[in-house]
């Protein structure tokens, strides 16, 4: 069961997952298909309906250049 503090965890890391995508230049139909997701199911990682898996945070901090803290938004 998730409680509160982690659908609004859910919810800020989908923010900045937005955010930082958008910087780039990605759509998100792009990063599904090197995910090898459909679009739909990578825009739930974005509303915070699904929580990210350890492999794809790694992915997708790389793929757009920020830190875990700053997906998390974590301060340094």
């Amino acid at each position: 069961m998730v409680n509160n503090r982690e659908a609004n965890l859910s919810i800020l890391v989908g923010k900045n997952l937005k955010l930082a995508r958008k910087l780039k230049g990605i759509t998100q139909k792009q990063i599904a298909t090197e995910l090898n997701k459909y679009q739909s199911d990578y825009s739930e990682y974005e509303t915070g309906r699904i929580q990210l898996d350890y492999d794809k945070i790694v992915y997708l901090c790389k793929r757009f250049d920020i830190t875990p803290n700053d997906l998390f938004g974590f301060d340094d």
